[in-house]
């Protein structure tokens, strides 16, 4: 409950509001049990029919106020949530998208899309009407007070059902915490599995895997659906509970007043009304109950929430160069992967002066990715710096730095959006000229064309619709966008026929042109031969930068277009 108490004590004025209106309310529904009373002992006894009118319009009247009161309360309660809803759902997502990559990757997709879900669960534990509920809780010792001046005896019977009924809404509680919590990870692994049969679908028909799939989500499901069961086996149990509680309670109000009325200690009147009181005092705790599911799935929510709270998080402060010359230098660098019994590569000591080209070179799995995403920010040396004009990059301002790679990667994915809201990301105040300029340099103009929207055609799935030729010329043009003095480009040529890698490689030689720092990772052999020296990721741990007796003359023509010749590179 300490999510409630968070959300009230957040806009005190509101829940002050609140709880007087609460108040008003519950004094209000007293007029029923008063009513029934009066016409029992006063107008049955007498027949005075202006007797009956006036208590009549009374009661309406009670009855229509504590309706609006309990409307008010509706309105502050959805008020009062407003806010912690919203931030409850920006925070997930902005820890989603904040949060450092090295850290988020290791999240399957199944459980990042349950800490999404989780917005959706609080909300509902917590929603307008489950709140006005809890608010009325409190009340039962008014009701149970109000039985007491009645009768005494009724009141302690009614306050024992109250009390017990309130325990097993605690025990209750309690008792969903561990079915909930292995609930909530399969679902996480249900998710991952219909991402991963989305994602891979062409490789689940053409390598007949669907057996293999079909076995774990069955598998999973299982495991959901028996503790979905569990789960509202218990909850129908309290709802049952509560419904006999509320019915075995009645029966005892009524044989505690009929005794007493025929005892002649009591009046007919008074035990109806005592009954209604009884009523009225357990409603509340039984609802509650009824609740501990919701109320279980949310500290679920919760507990998952703080838990991504203390992942480390991109800094959003930090140092922004007044002039960038485009100098970048790795200083005594390496990077391990957690729990990897090797580093990746280590003592990397390299100087890139403006407008060089070095290319990166190594098998799958050398490293040759994992470099580029340290370029762009997105993972950290485990030892050593990446120096920028001679500043550490660990203390520059990541949204300034990234203002400044072109940054091309091997695997480009995009937003939902179009296709110039794609390109438009990193300069969202590009104009119509500049981006058809765009779409020109990255050879993208005859599918533009063709398209029927043109470069508002829409990109969905992260850009699954369109071939990979097509995404890498959109990713270079995104990439060109930025008119960076750095540009990083994992596997510039893959995926591309001879015009799309002539774009890019025209695009390379541009920005170096320009006085850009290139960066190229590539296993290519056609790159390889054309340029003068290469760092090789193959020589572990050390890579070594590798220095050929190039000819100039047979540099520039070894592929259309080659990469010029650079000499500015210390090791």
């Amino acid at each position: 409950m300490k999510e409630l108490f968070s959300r009230l004590l957040a806009r005190p004025g509101l829940t002050t509001e609140m709880i007087a209106a609460s108040l008003i309310a519950n004094i209000l529904a007293l007029a029923s049990p008063i009513f029934v009373m009066q016409v029992l002992n006063r107008y049955v006894a007498h027949g005075v029919q202006a007797t009956l009118l006036t208590l009549s319009a009374g009661v309406v009247i009670a009855i229509v106020l504590e309706l609006a009161f309990r409307q008010i309360r509706m309105r502050l309660a959805a008020s009062i949530n407003a806010t912690s809803d919203r931030t409850i759902a920006n925070g997930a997502f902005g820890t989603l998208t904040g949060t450092k990559t090295a850290y988020i990757d290791k999240l399957s997709f199944g459980l990042r899309q349950e800490m999404i879900a989780g917005t959706e669960k609080l909300q509902a534990a917590f929603n307008a009407a489950n709140m006005a509920s809890i608010m009325d809780v409190p009340f039962a010792l008014m009701f149970i007070g109000v039985l007491y001046l009645l009768n005494p005896a009724i009141a302690l019977v009614v306050a024992c059902f109250v009390a017990l009924s309130f325990l097993i809404s605690v025990l209750t509680l309690a008792s969903l915490r561990a079915p909930t919590l292995q609930m909530q990870v399969e679902s996480g692994r249900r998710g991952g599995l219909v991402s991963a049969a989305v994602q891979a679908g062409d490789t689940v028909r053409v390598f007949n895997g669907s057996g293999f799939i079909r076995k774990q989500w069955q598998d999973r499901s299982a495991a959901y659906l028996r503790l979905s069961r569990k789960i509202m086996l218990r909850q129908g149990f309290v709802q049952s509970l509560g419904t006999t509680l509320q019915a075995v309670m009645g029966a005892i109000v009524i044989s505690l007043g009929a005794v007493q009325v025929v005892a002649g200690t009591m009046d007919v009147g008074v035990m109806i009304g005592a009954n209604i009181l009884a009523a009225r005092a357990l409603g509340p705790i039984i609802k509650f109950a009824m609740m501990s599911e919701q109320f279980a799935k949310a500290r679920q929510a919760l507990l998952m929430f703080n838990d991504f709270a203390k992942l480390p998080t991109e800094r959003v402060d930090g140092t922004a160069l007044s002039q960038f010359s485009g100098t970048i230098e790795f200083s005594d660098m390496a990077f391990s992967h957690p729990a990897a019994k090797t580093p990746l590569f280590e003592s990397m000591n390299l100087k890139l002066e403006p407008a060089s080209i070095l290319v990166f070179s190594g098998a799958n799995g050398t490293g040759k990715t994992t470099l580029a995403r340290m370029m762009v920010g997105l993972l950290e040396p485990t030892r050593g710096r990446i120096l920028v004009d001679g500043v550490d990059l660990a203390q520059i301002a990541p949204e300034w730095w990234r203002k400044q790679v072109m940054y091309l990667p091997q695997e480009p994915k995009f937003l939902n959006g179009t296709i110039a809201d794609n390109i438009s990301l990193i300069n969202p105040e590009m104009d119509h000229a500049r981006l058809q300029e765009l779409i020109d340099l990255a050879g993208l103009r005859q599918f533009v064309d063709q398209s029927p929207d043109g470069s508002e055609t829409h990109i969905v799935g992260g850009g699954k619709n369109l071939s990979l030729g097509i995404r890498r010329r959109i990713a270079l043009a995104r990439a060109l966008a930025g008119d960076g003095r750095v540009m990083v480009i994992d596997e510039p040529t893959e995926g591309l026929d001879a015009e799309g890698a002539q774009a890019v490689l025209e695009a390379i030689n541009r920005a170096s042109g320009n006085g850009a720092t290139v960066l190229i990772f590539t296993h290519d052999p056609q790159i390889l031969k054309s340029v003068p020296h290469y760092v090789d990721l193959n020589v572990k741990p050390i890579p070594t930068l590798v220095r050929k007796p190039v000819d100039a003359a047979q540099v520039v023509g070894a592929l259309p277009p080659s990469l010029k010749p650079q000499a500015s590179i210390t090791s």
